[in-house]
């Protein structure tokens, strides 16, 4: 018996994974000896095939290999044109494939040239990123503020690569890059802002209801206040030291996460504001609310000791274990959507390429 059949028999997802990737090598050999008869081909010849539909498709869907393999196999292909005037460079960036767009601008000083091109209808790099991102792009990004973002990130970045003299060029529309990205963008920036608003409303009614609790247990403190000397009477009891800070935490964790919500409820909600303002606003606030929750549980737990341990102590356990569940329901709530802030606003950069403006 061969070490295939043995596979097959141990594994039986193992022919399945086999046969997809005999498939796929199958497909790139093709594909090489297709490319290879490219070049001997004319203009007509191309267009009949369909070759700048099949490289449009390739870059839609993020085919990276097969996009490398036509241009190590026909260099030349980074030149040619469609019927829009746009080389597969410039569908890179209407289509949003960041890959591709990286791929194609390593390879080297020459082949910059092309992002100084114009479509037929006088757009140049800039007015098409200017356009809105296709909505299968979009639907990977959570919320529509964080779409706005990525949209601005992309808009940015090409506008530090570009030369100054794009910001100002008018295409067939009489837009400049600017007014034509706010064009293009009005209906997702006041979603954006919708989205930014009824997220900010939800968060602050928490953080105020937690806050308006953790003030008033700080004069209510457990066990209750001895009538002569005015000090809690557990006073020196460790644990009502941990219930004092947990309480203090929160009541200023929970403080600052109403005035964050509410600078971001005040806004201007400018074009500009959605690239790092309010996506910095949101996670300041997520935090604080996340961190306020956390020890107010701590203080509810601590407190909960303090009156039952002469008594009761061991009821105290299953509680304080109970107490972490709005923990929990909060990290996997929002927790993501946290993470995905802090990854878009300062751990994503577009482009792997030095920041050098073209001439």
């Amino acid at each position: 018996m061969s070490t295939y059949n043995i596979f097959q028999i141990a594994i039986p997802e193992f022919k399945h994974i086999h046969d997809a990737k005999l498939q796929h090598d199958q497909a790139v050999e093709l594909l090489k000896c297709i490319f290879k008869e490219i070049p001997k081909l004319s203009n007509q010849q191309l267009e009949t095939i369909g070759l700048d539909k099949a490289i449009y498709d390739a870059i839609k869907h993020g085919m990276f290999e097969f996009i490398d393999e036509i241009i190590e196999l026909y260099p030349e292909i980074i030149w040619r044109k469609d019927k829009k005037g746009r080389t597969l460079f410039a569908n890179a960036i209407v289509l949003r494939q960041e890959k591709i767009f990286n791929h194609v601008f390593r390879l080297g000083e020459k082949q910059r040239i092309t992002l100084l091109r114009h479509d037929i209808f006088r757009n140049n790099f800039l007015h098409l990123a200017a356009k809105l991102s296709p909505p299968s792009r979009l639907d990977h990004i959570s919320g529509a503020a964080l779409q706005m973002q990525r949209e601005l990130q992309w808009f940015e970045e090409l506008r530090r690569i570009l030369p100054p003299k794009f910001e100002e060029e008018l295409n067939e529309n009489n837009r400049t890059p600017a007014s034509l990205f706010s064009h293009e963008h009005k209906v997702l920036m006041k979603e954006g802002e919708k989205w930014m608003k009824n997220n900010a409303a939800s968060c602050m009614v928490v953080a105020t209801l937690i806050s308006a609790v953790m003030f008033t247990s700080a004069f209510t403190v457990p066990g209750g206040i001895d009538e002569k000397t005015g000090s809690p009477i557990f006073l020196r009891s460790n644990a009502f030291l941990v219930f004092v800070m947990a309480n203090s935490l929160s009541l200023f964790s929970s403080s600052t996460s109403v005035l964050v919500f509410l600078g971001v409820l005040t806004s201007h909600y400018a074009e500009k504001d959605f690239l790092q303002s309010l996506p910095a606003k949101s996670i300041l606030g997520l935090f604080t609310l996340f961190f306020s929750i956390v020890t107010m549980m701590v203080a509810f737990g601590s407190a909960i000791f303090i009156t039952l341990q002469e008594r009761l102590a061991w009821v105290s356990i299953p509680v304080i274990i109970l107490s972490t569940v709005p923990i929990a329901f909060f990290t996997l709530l929002q927790f993501p959507l946290l993470i995905e802030m802090l990854v878009s606003t300062y751990c994503c950069r577009i482009f792997d390429i030095p920041q050098t403006k073209l001439k």
